[in-house]
């Protein structure tokens, strides 16, 4: 089955890459392929249809407000399990896309022990070892995967419940909720890491680029594989260059 898969999967690379273009300037790097850029979009356009109308559904005080948007009561209880069906299944192909890259490695442990400054920003540039991923970005996404079996499993029953039985969708409804907690929680964090804590990053999940400073600034050691120039060097040279500039520029290249 997997070998069915992973044959499906290349034939949807294929052709979306038939049909897209990425143009890559001199001074950016190639990020996200458009497979990539429309698997992320696929999956967070169902997520959050599947976020609101599971709110219109589990929550009275929402249901007058949300559920005309997807034509009342009764379809949206029956739009909602294919919406979180449709993120689930994006969402595998996304697992299966990025399933190298997710992989933990000693150095995300490294960088663990750091993530304090981190999250102080204390630090101009990423370690040298940080690569495509780094570990913040691995935990989040193994927790989204997590939570999607969890979300998958436990919707089971609480569509047929007349087949699993009271307590089983009982249980089910519990770790629905958690599931769905999690996975929102995540979503807030990612939308905020992906916008205004690391400008730049957004623009590779849209034009499917970066700049070259951005990749030398948060992943160096993806940066040293993609260009083959040294991330430190390339740095350095940056802020050499900006320190001739006029007064009232930045001292340190920012991505």
């Amino acid at each position: 089955m997997s070998t069915a898969v992973e044959r499906f999967d290349e034939r949807a690379r294929a052709r979306v890459g038939e049909h897209a273009r990425t143009v890559v300037h001199e001074d950016e790097l190639l990020r996200h392929p458009a497979y990539t850029r429309v698997l992320h979009w696929s999956v967070a356009a169902f997520f959050i249809l599947a976020l609101l109308s599971g709110f219109a559904v589990y929550t009275p005080w929402l249901y007058r407000g949300l559920t005309p948007i997807f034509g009342g009561g009764p379809t949206t209880r029956l739009l909602h399990p294919w919406f979180s069906l449709g993120f689930v299944v994006c969402f595998a192909f996304q697992t299966l896309n990025w399933l190298q890259p997710m992989s933990w490695t000693g150095d995300d442990r490294r960088w663990l022990r750091r993530v304090r400054d981190y999250v102080a920003n204390t630090e101009k540039r990423e370690p040298e070892y940080v690569d495509f991923f780094n570990a913040g970005q691995k935990i989040y996404f193994w927790a989204i995967v997590g939570s999607a079996v969890v979300f998958l499993i436990s919707g089971i029953p609480m569509c047929f419940p007349k087949t699993f039985g009271r307590p089983t969708v009982y249980v089910g409804y519990v770790l629905h909720d958690v599931a769905a907690l999690v996975m929102l929680v995540g979503f807030i964090v990612h939308i905020y890491e992906g916008t205004a804590a690391v400008p730049g990053t957004l623009h590779s999940m849209t034009r499917g680029t970066v700049e070259k400073r951005w990749a030398w600034t948060h992943h160096p050691a993806w940066y040293r594989r993609a260009s083959g120039r040294d991330a430190r060097a390339d740095y350095e040279a940056a802020v050499q260059r900006q320190a001739g500039q006029p007064p009232g520029k930045e001292e340190q290249p920012r991505p």
